[in-house]
This record gives structure tokens, C-alpha cells and sequence, in this order.
């Protein structure tokens, strides 16, 4: 399994990976982007940063690289790096299917910027372009945001596809979204195929604010899979400057910044296999890496506790929070 490599590195932050969702494409929903991304957001200019960010994490023990191809042009920004830097054999890579990206490079398009389908058909045709950008280096491919009504819980036929996947040693997980996270990780460790478990990772939004997907991950933990953690930093709520302000004297006491505190407390979970840096700079990417060397004592980790929101409130927050 590739995430062996992972566990077997021996750098501090071996356990912090990096997702290029921020920049693969021109508008997300992360807070900051106006001073975040350069002014004109081109695909050259993104292609650079994201440069610029995967040497920076490389050269910091980051070994985990997380894509998708909904992110833009994220699967094609991180095969050109791979390509332009063959000595690097030691990252593990992994992809999502299951959205295509509709915004046609636009931070104002109309409509969703991306579009949601788990059938077999746009598995084989999103398969297909994974493999013409990543090649052989993709060890991991995730359906992307799964909920409890996703029919990639239940369609044989979409199993029998990712099972045969899987017996070409690709990893195969999901990811999950919305407030019935909980319930979609659980029925995903009732999937067999031929009596052995489909799903061996799941990836899931939990930070300070969104911990009800807690007890499953730990589930999900407890039955072989490995947790990675999305969303750390609650699409930029949870940093500079818009951290709330527990969270803001808690960053003072120890010396490091909101977004630091704030992973520290996700890589002190017991089931958290990687937690996802959704960084868009290299100065926060460094920042985000100094988590690996926060200590925090029970009082301050009980002031953090008091952030946590109710589900729906939270995902109704993120859902309000504009493409830019």
C-alpha cells in the first residue's frame, strides 16, 4: 500500500501533506485569494506557483501530494513538476474523480464551477484523463465528496471498476462532504467486493469548528484505512486574519500562527493517517508546517473545544462563502 511510505518517513512533517486545490484553478472558496494569488491569475502563473509550492513542501519532508481533476489544471501542473524533476521518486500521489471542473479558468463563471458524477461512464472517461497526466505515478484515486445518497456506495457495477483498479495497485478511497459525513464514511466500510473492503482511505472535512465526523474517522481507523484530513484551516476561517478570537490568544500564548495551532490539533488525533495543507504561498505553507511543532496544554486545547459548531451550521457557513 503506498501510504507505507509515508508512515515510514522519517521527517517531522511526514504526516503533513499538501493539496493543490487552491492553486490548480483561478477561484476557490479559501478565504484571502485577492492577496494570495498573483493579480493576474494565469494559467502560466499558477502553473509557476504551484511550482513554487510542491520544491518548497518537497524540500520541508512533505511526501504526500493531494490533486484532483476538479482542481483546474492541478493533475496537469503536478505531471509537468514530476516530469521536470525525475530524481523525485519519493512522493505518494493522489487523485479524485467523480467532478468536472466547468468554470473554463473563470473566478466569475455562471453556474457551479464544478459538477458532481459518480457513474461508471465518468469514471472511465475521468480515469482515462488521470492517466494521461499522472501516468504510473498516481498511487491513490478517491471518489471525490461522497454523501450517504452517492450511488458510488451502491453501484455494483462502478465497484466491479475500481475493484480491478485496485488490482493494479492503485489505492482506492473516498472522500466525503456536507454535515452526514458520519453516515457516508460508515457505509462505506460495508463495501465488498468479493468479500474484501473496496475503500482502503478515507479523506474528510474536520477541523476546530467540524468535528462530527470524528467517531467515524476513528472507526475507519480501527478497520485498516487511512484518514486524511481536508479542509484543516475551514477554507481560511481558521487563519489570520479571520480566526476566531480563541483561537487568535491561544496562537499568541505559543508563538506561532492560527493556522499552525489549528493542524496541531489535527495531528494530535490518534486516527489521522495525513493532514492536507491547502496552502496558496510558500510563507503559508511554512507556517502551516510549524503545527508539527505546536504543544498545547489541556486548558488551551479546551478553549479550541468551545469553537465547535453545530454540522448544519457549519456546512451552511461554508456553502455562503463566495468563488473567488
Amino acid at each position: 500500500m503506498p501510504f507505507a511510505r509515508l508512515a515510514a518517513a522519517t521527517t517531522p512533517t511526514a504526516h503533513l501533506g499538501l493539496g493543490l486545490a487552491a492553486v490548480g484553478r483561478p477561484g476557490y472558496i479559501t478565504l484571502g485569494r485577492d492577496t494570495d494569488l498573483p493579480h493576474a491569475r494565469t494559467v502560466e502563473a499558477l502553473r509557476e506557483r504551484t511550482f513554487e509550492l510542491l520544491d518548497a513542501a518537497h524540500a520541508s519532508g512533505v511526501r504526500y501530494i493531494d490533486a484532483a481533476r476538479s482542481y483546474g489544471r492541478s493533475e496537469e501542473f503536478l505531471g509537468d513538476w514530476l516530469a521536470a524533476r525525475p530524481d523525485v521518486r519519493d512522493v505518494v500521489i493522489g487523485s479524485k474523480w467523480g467532478y468536472t471542473y466547468t468554470a473554463d479558468w473563470r473566478t466569475d463563471a455562471e453556474g457551479p464551477h464544478e459538477v458532481k458524477d459518480h457513474s461508471p461512464a465518468a469514471y472511465d472517461r475521468q480515469r482515462a484523463e488521470t492517466a494521461e497526466l499522472l501516468g504510473d505515478r498516481l498511487d491513490l484515486y478517491q471518489v471525490h465528496s461522497v454523501t450517504p445518497e452517492s450511488p458510488a456506495l451502491t453501484d455494483k457495477e462502478l465497484h466491479a471498476r475500481l475493484a480491478a483498479l485496485a488490482a493494479e495497485g492503485v489505492t482506492v478511497g473516498l472522500s466525503v462532504s456536507g454535515p452526514e459525513q458520519a453516515a457516508a464514511i460508515r457505509a462505506a466500510l460495508d463495501v465488498t467486493v468479493d468479500g474484501e473492503p473496496l475503500f482502503r482511505t478515507v479523506q474528510a472535512t474536520y477541523n476546530i469548528l467540524e468535528t462530527s465526523a470524528g467517531p467515524a474517522l476513528a472507526e475507519a481507523h480501527d478497520a485498516g484505512l487511512t484518514v486524511l484530513v481536508k479542509e484543516g484551516l475551514a477554507n481560511g476561517r481558521l487563519a489570520d486574519p479571520y480566526a476566531p478570537t480563541a483561537l487568535r490568544e491561544v496562537a499568541e500564548e505559543t508563538g506561532l500562527g492560527c493556522d499552525a495551532v489549528a493542524l496541531a490539533v489535527l495531528l494530535a488525533e490518534p486516527w489521522a493517517g495525513v493532514v492536507l495543507s491547502g496552502a496558496a504561498t510558500s510563507a503559508q505553507l511554512v507556517s502551516n508546517l510549524h503545527a508539527a511543532a505546536v504543544d498545547l496544554d489541556a486548558g488551551q486545547v479546551e478553549r479550541l473545544v468551545g469553537l465547535v459548531q453545530d454540522p448544519a451550521a457549519y456546512w451552511e457557513g461554508r456553502a455562503r462563502l463566495p468563488w473567488n
